[in-house]
This record gives structure tokens, C-alpha cells and sequence, in this order.
């Protein structure tokens, strides 16, 4: 398998340090409101990286954490007068129902922030006593020149990097770019006792702690989104490298495009969020999932209004072919091996989708019963790859109130023409072609598809 590594800035061939254990982390939520499409693409994007390397590397250890002491959560609890821990559990839980809803099977570790705060600051005196990071006027910070590598995974001289960066201007820090490991809380803020006081941990050195005390001083694959490069990968990076004695902290480094809305950056200041819960109403999970794989993922993916529909007719005519061969034997069979190259490619799903929609062709037109037995079973399999395609395709399109309105609709038209009532009939058709709904009349009933 190649994976384009952020680090080298091309595909490499993955080989993990230890094929017997393989380590993933990704970097998770911050739960303090519900979760967007935004969050939805990275945890879409390695859950299936997840499933393809575990057909491989079965010891995969995937961990993707929660954040779950932030400012705006500390915002949102003293807003409601509760503890941050009410927050974090409320859309914590939220963020868990959306995410099964898309089929994203669970980590194998999600540590939360709150739970490590003795890792956290243990790595922060390493840090200290070996010269890389300095207390003052309460504050821990890094010592960004001390790192002669600083900058490599963005690839860019510090000094630009500070350019265009929010960087916080204080008077107790040595240099400009010198990013917090710690901070004081007041009597009111959420806080821990440490050596430099009561305070709380800055965000960077939460992934490098949690990451070292589940997985090790090096892992091999480093997710995230795109806009985490800099500062927090490359802060991340830095830390864990220094507390390490030097060691590699990650070997490959992924990082997942942006979800824009209609080609313009999706903000609360724009008004433009999608919040998965919202587009869950208004579609199967299985299609929004489906939506977010379209696009490579290291790809920009642009959302807007056909995103959806599109998805459930693609989803259509997948269960359609499943549903139209009717029952077969089970047998066993993996997805054919275009499938999995295009995969190995970088995790290329838009041409894995491509072979998937072949495989559906070809069951259309088998005639045999070991070649549609064949087929289903490749079908099935490349779905599980991709999460899709788990469900009865009777499930499938009964699934909402939109299909069983269909159905109905279907019913009364198959009551019409029984009736000779062919007037009827025809307004009915008429009517569901208007919705974008295909009447396919065949010797096994009526089925339906979305034009």
C-alpha cells in the first residue's frame, strides 16, 4: 500500500515498524457543540483506512481521541453554570450517535484529554529538565529554537509560519514563536495541581501525552484534517520528538482535505455549517458517508445541494443490483483486485467506487446462478472496505418515510392497473417521475430506482 506522507510531501510503500502491532492516531474532536461535516470527513476517511490495513495488519491500534478541556468549553459550561465534564458528555455522546449513524466502527482506544493529565504533565517536565521548554509567570512554553527541525511538516521557515499564524504576544516568552504546554486557571477555570501551579494543559501536548501513553514514542500513521498541519501537527511533532530523546514521533503523516459549502469555506461567521445531525434528517447515514468518499480524500470536497440526492441514487442502483438478483447461496469472495489497487493507491475511493458500480453492471446482466453468487459475494465484500452496502436492500428502500411514500404511491398504481384503471395508473407514474422516481415493471413485481 503507498500513502502520500505530508512529511516527505509524496506517496511512499506503508511499512509499519512492527507488522504485528500497527499504530494509528487521529486526532478527534473537541466537544463543546455538535459535530459538522467537517468533522465527519477525518473520522469517514481513516475508519475505512482502519478496515483496508486490518485486512493485512489484523494488530492495528487505532486510536482517535476527544478533547474534552478547551476554552469554548469552559465558555459553554459557565454559560449553563454546569461543569465542563456535562458538556464534554453531552456532545460527546452526540458526536458517538452521528458518527454510528455513518457507520464509522469505534477506535480501539478514545482517550480523553482529562484522563491523562498526569501523562501530560510528566512529558512537560521531560521537556523541561532536557531544555526545551521554560517556565514563566506561570506558563509552560516550548522553546521553538530549540528544534532545529521546526517547520519540516509544513514545510515552511518558522519565521513565514509565525506570518500567518494567531500567535500570542506575551512578554515571558523567549521567542516569538514559543507555543504554551501549560497554563494558569483562575479560582473560577477548570485546573490541576503541578509543579508550576494550578492550571490546565495548552492543546498541542495533549495529543503528544495521549499518544506516547497508549501507543509509544513513535507511531506509524499520524491523522488528521488539513488545516492541523500547522500549528498543531507541527507542534505536535516538535514536543514529542524533544521528549523522546530524538526518536521519530510519526513515520507517515496523513492529512484529509477540506469540506467546503458550495466551493466557499464553511464558518459560523458565514452562516454556512452543516451539522451532521441536520443532514442525518434529511438522508440515510449510509449516503452521507457514501457523499464524503466521492472525492479523494486528500481532495477539497465541495458540499451543496445535489450532494445528498446524488448519494442516494448512487446507493440505488448499489442495493438495486443487490436487490434485483434476488436470493443467492453465500458464498465466500473477496472484491476483485482492481478494487484493492485502487485502494493501495493512496486509499483512492473514487476509484474503488468505480469498480464497485462495474460489479453492479456485470450482477445486472449475469445470467447464472454461480455468477451472480460470484458477484454479490465481491459486492458485498468491496462494500464492507467501505462501509457500505451493510443493510437487506429491502432495508434499504424502506428505510425512510420518503421510500415507504414510494411504496405506497407504487401500491396504489399496481391497484390502479389491476383495476384496468389505466388512467390512474399513468397519473401515478407521472406523478413519480416527477419526483425523480423510475418505474421498471418486471416479471418479478414492480421496482423502482432514482432516475
Amino acid at each position: 500500500m503507498y500513502l502520500h506522507n505530508t512529511a516527505s510531501g509524496r506517496k511512499e510503500f506503508f511499512e509499519p515498524e512492527n507488522p504485528t502491532r500497527v499504530t494509528m492516531y487521529v486526532c478527534g474532536p473537541t466537544v463543546y457543540s455538535y459535530a459538522h461535516i467537517g468533522n465527519a470527513r477525518p473520522a469517514v476517511v481513516f475508519d475505512v483506512l482502519a478496515r483496508v490495513l486490518r485486512r493485512v495488519y489484523p494488530k492495528l491500534v487505532y486510536t482517535r481521541n476527544i478533547t474534552d478541556i478547551d476554552d469554548k468549553i469552559n465558555k459553554a459550561a459557565a454559560a449553563e453554570g454546569v461543569a465542563i465534564g456535562v458538556i464534554a458528555d453531552r456532545y460527546a455522546a452526540a458526536y458517538h450517535a452521528d458518527l454510528e449513524a455513518l457507520g464509522v466502527l469505534p477506535p480501539d482506544f478514545e482517550p480523553r484529554v482529562t484522563q491523562h493529565i498526569p501523562h501530560i504533565i510528566a512529558m512537560i517536565e521531560t521537556l523541561v529538565a532536557n531544555g526545551h521548554a521554560y517556565a514563566a509567570e506561570g506558563h509552560v512554553l516550548f522553546n521553538v529554537p530549540s528544534y532545529a527541525d521546526y517547520g519540516q511538516l509544513s514545510k515552511r521557515d518558522p519565521r513565514e509560519l509565525l506570518a500567518g499564524a494567531r500567535v500570542e504576544v506575551a512578554p515571558y516568552k523567549k521567542d516569538a514563536g514559543d507555543f504554551v504546554l501549560w497554563k494558569p486557571s483562575t479560582p473560577e477555570q477548570p485546573g490541576w495541581d503541578s509543579p508550576w501551579g494550578r492550571g490546565r494543559p495548552g492543546w498541542h501536548i495533549e495529543c503528544s501525552a495521549m499518544a506516547a501513553a497508549l501507543l509509544g514514542d513513535t507511531i506509524d500513521i499520524h491523522g488528521g484534517g488539513h488545516d492541523l498541519v500547522f500549528p498543531h501537527h507541527e507542534n505536535e511533532r516538535a514536543q514529542s520528538t524533544c521528549a523522546h530523546g530524538g526518536k521519530t514521533f510519526a513515520r507517515y503523516w496523513l492529512h484529509n482535505g477540506h469540506v467546503t459549502m458550495q466551493h466557499t469555506k464553511m464558518s459560523k461567521s458565514v452562516g454556512n455549517i452543516l451539522l451532521l445531525r441536520n443532514l442525518l434528517q434529511q438522508a440515510p447515514g449510509e449516503a452521507v458517508r457514501l457523499a464524503l468518499l466521492t472525492a479523494h480524500y486528500r481532495q477539497p470536497l465541495d458540499w451543496d445541494d445535489d450532494t445528498l440526492p446524488e448519494a442516494r441514487r448512487k446507493l440505488d442502483r448499489l442495493y438495486g443490483a443487490l436487490r434485483d438478483v434476488g436470493p443467492v447461496d453465500r458464498v465466500a469472495g473477496e472484491a476483485p483486485q482492481p478494487f484493492f489497487d485502487a485502494l493501495a493507491d493512496d486509499l483512492n475511493t473514487p476509484a474503488a467506487l468505480a469498480v464497485m458500480f462495474e460489479l453492479a453492471r456485470e450482477l445486472n446482466k449475469a445470467e447464472t446462478a454461480d455468477d451472480k453468487a460470484r458477484l454479490t459475494a465481491q459486492l458485498r465484500d468491496a462494500g464492507a472496505l467501505l462501509g457500505l452496502l451493510q443493510q437487506d436492500p429491502a432495508a434499504w428502500f424502506g428505510a425512510n418515510h420518503e421510500d415507504a411514500e414510494i411504496d405506497t404511491l407504487i401500491a396504489a398504481r399496481n391497484a390502479a392497473k389491476n383495476a384496468k384503471n389505466y388512467a390512474e395508473a399513468d397519473r401515478i407514474r407521472d406523478t413519480l417521475k416527477q419526483q425523480g422516481i423510475v418505474i421498471e415493471d418486471s416479471a418479478q413485481g414492480t421496482r423502482w430506482r432514482r432516475a
